[in-house]
């Protein structure tokens, strides 16, 4: 956060202290957030491609959901986006993509929907998918629980014959040309402005379906808004760069490395242009954990 100080409640500081205990053991991939443990996701539950008639219909209903929650989320300026740099890189891709975004506020998904907004793309011709934890899918009541479910989620499993379900539909999703949003760091780190080594599942995905990763970065700022929690409302900056594309040398697993440690550089790169300083990390090692 900016010099500023303000009064946190006692579970925002909480996870936000957490989150200083776990980048100094170097644990930058641990959840932080106090979720109660979720159930498993059987393979005949989830309509990953909305082929059924009800699956359709509620990915419209969460849809319309989903933009009146948005649209009220700008409206009071809980949400603020101030730029999207970079989104004519969207307008060369001729093919689906896998899309990778820090990850460090539960609504950041919004911002990137509005970044998709911007690419005058249309949801019934290339849509923009998200893939999410299980427990997002199976915890969440009311509003928040009808768009984990159905405002065109991807939620993994810890069943194989799920997850061997979802791997053939993100397959035929890239095959269709539409954008598969990941957040390669795994977890949810609030107002964490520094990008996090990444976890090489994302890129996989795009390996082995000979797709691109698109980078996207958001930086912020604090506003002088104050949330419910005690927390300055930040100000977004969304950055898009240049598509990694698979190297045809390389084999799936090699081009997963390689894409992975090319988005890391490039999230370094918007990190120390936009904020003035040295991405270091305070581990006790103080090593470079990529």
């Amino acid at each position: 956060m900016d010099n500023k100080s303000t009064t946190l409640s006692k579970d925002r500081l909480d996870v936000i202290n957490k989150i200083k205990e776990c980048e100094r053991l170097g644990l930058f991939n641990e959840d932080v957030e106090p979720d109660p443990p979720s159930r498993m996701i059987m393979p005949n539950e989830i309509d990953y491609l909305r082929k059924r008639p009800l699956s359709k219909i509620k990915s419209y209903f969460a849809y319309r959901g989903a933009k009146k929650f948005l649209n009220k989320l700008v409206k009071s300026k809980s949400l603020i986006v101030k730029e999207y740099k970079g989104v004519e890189h969207f307008s060369g891709l001729d093919c689906g993509a896998i899309i990778t975004c820090n990850h460090f506020n539960i609504c950041d998904c919004f911002a990137m929907h509005l970044l998709y907004e911007q690419t005058g793309f249309k949801m019934r011709k290339r849509k923009i998918y998200r893939v999410i934890r299980e427990g997002n899918y199976t915890l969440f009541d009311g509003l928040f629980g009808l768009l984990m479910r159905h405002f065109y989620t991807l939620p993994l499993s810890s069943n194989l014959q799920t997850m061997k379900k979802f791997k053939e539909s993100i397959k035929i999703l890239l095959e269709r040309k539409n954008f598969i949003l990941v957040y390669p760091e795994q977890s949810m780190w609030f107002n964490y402005r520094k990008p996090r080594p990444l976890k090489i599942g994302a890129f996989m995905f795009a390996a082995q379906n000979n797709a691109p990763v698109l980078p996207c970065f958001i930086t912020m700022r604090d506003t002088e808004n104050i949330g419910v929690d005690g927390a300055y409302i930040q100000e977004y900056t969304i950055h898009v760069r240049e598509p990694i594309y698979p190297d045809p040398e390389k084999n799936a697993r090699e081009n997963a490395q390689y894409m992975m440690d090319e988005n890391y550089r490039v999230w370094k790169e918007i990190y120390e242009e936009e904020y003035g300083i040295p991405l270091v990390y305070d581990t006790e090692s103080k090593l470079d954990p990529q």
